[in-house]
């Protein structure tokens, strides 16, 4: 069995911006605090947290969305990818990040339950100038 959820936070930043940092290298790492290698192409694979999460670009719509599969190093060999589409509104104030993480192994309850924001929305306040928490 798996589970799905969804969350979300706005980013003191353009969706252009933010898209763009996700899916460089640089910018991915410098936006989360964790080592990342990724690429702005479909197919692709990437790699975040230094090799905690992998998986490839499935779907890319510059500046409005995307697409990957997704998995952890905790993840079993018998569990099948998780996938996590982001999707980029602009807002008053920035951007609204959501993110919606699909077939999620049973157990893996801590991307819900702060992960995502923990290791994600707050760092990419912080690096894109915002002080809200």
């Amino acid at each position: 069995m798996s589970f799905d959820f969804t969350v979300s936070d706005v980013i003191p930043a353009s969706a252009q911006d933010i898209y763009d940092a996700w899916l460089d290298s640089t910018g991915h790492s410098e936006m989360t605090g964790g080592e990342a290698h990724t690429s702005a192409s479909v197919g692709d694979p990437f790699d975040a947290w230094g090799g905690y999460i992998s998986g490839n670009n499935l779907e890319l719509e510059p500046g409005r969305r995307i697409l990957q599969s997704w998995r952890t190093t905790r993840f079993t060999d018998n569990d099948e990818d998780s996938r996590i589409e982001v999707v980029f509104e602009p807002v008053d104030g920035g951007t609204l990040v959501t993110i919606h993480h699909t077939n999620v192994p049973d157990g893996h309850t801590g991307y819900q339950n702060g992960g995502w924001e923990n290791n994600y929305f707050v760092p990419m306040k912080r690096h894109f100038g915002g002080t809200r928490q």
